[in-house]
């Protein structure tokens, strides 16, 4: 493996050695916190928060782990010098990360309901921006069809989307039942998405070559599945 390799490597190590075991926790937190709530079990008081603290790491994780792979995609494409757009569209791209990150910030710590939403907006913006460069590979744009739906990419767009939503209005759950509501509704959803994340993220890294196998493999035929002869 070269280090270009080891670099789009990155995402997955996120997501099996931070994310996921996360995901498991917030989970038996959240049923916890839900009982206590509705049953009065015996629970611990402090499950509520514990719950929205590592929601909130979760939500971040997922953040960085999506902006690390769509920086890694991007820049390791093709050599910097061969870089389509030029310097010009390389800066754009670097402000465009630098504003993503800095709008995710902002959101960490904006205690204002619309500086909350503009931060969150402004930060998913930035993730779909980043994303919808040629060198991301996405199965379809088409949300009516099927490839779409199967898309990792896609996926992982809605769920930033979902988990910035909590984050951006963990207020409002806290004082609303209607808000509470729709944080169990959109968390559900959350569930069903990283499910289907971790089978699309397995399929998509045994379809991606190594590096140097790329010339050799690219030249295949993928809609006949045949490739030319290989040299003796």
């Amino acid at each position: 493996m070269q280090t270009v390799d080891w670099l789009w490597l990155l995402h997955p190590v996120l997501a099996v050695v931070v994310i996921y075991p996360l995901l498991g926790q917030v989970l038996r937190l959240a049923l916890q916190t839900r009982r206590r709530r509705l049953e009065h079990s015996k629970d611990p008081a402090t499950v509520g928060r514990d719950h929205a603290d590592l929601g909130r790491l979760l939500s971040g994780a997922v953040v960085l782990g999506v902006l690390v792979a769509l920086v890694v995609v991007i820049a390791t494409s093709k050599p910097l010098a061969e870089f389509a757009g030029g310097p010009s569209r390389l800066g754009l791209l670097s402000l465009v990360v630098v504003g993503t990150t800095a709008a995710f910030a902002a959101l960490w710590r904006a205690r204002d309901s619309v500086y909350r939403a503009s931060f969150a907006m402004l930060t998913w913006a930035g993730l779909i921006g980043l994303g919808l460069q040629g060198e991301v590979y996405r199965l379809s744009d088409n949300p009516f069809q099927l490839a779409f739906w199967q898309s990792h990419f896609w996926g992982g767009i809605g769920l930033c989307g979902l988990l910035l939503l909590s984050l951006a209005s963990k207020p409002e759950i806290y004082r609303s039942l209607r808000w509470r509501r729709l944080h169990v509704s959109a968390n559900v959803l959350a569930a069903v998405v990283f499910l289907a994340q971790g089978i699309s993220g397995p399929r998509d890294l045994l379809e991606i070559p190594l590096n140097w196998q790329k010339p050799a493999i690219y030249s295949c035929n993928f809609e006949t599945q045949q490739c030319p002869a290989s040299q003796p």
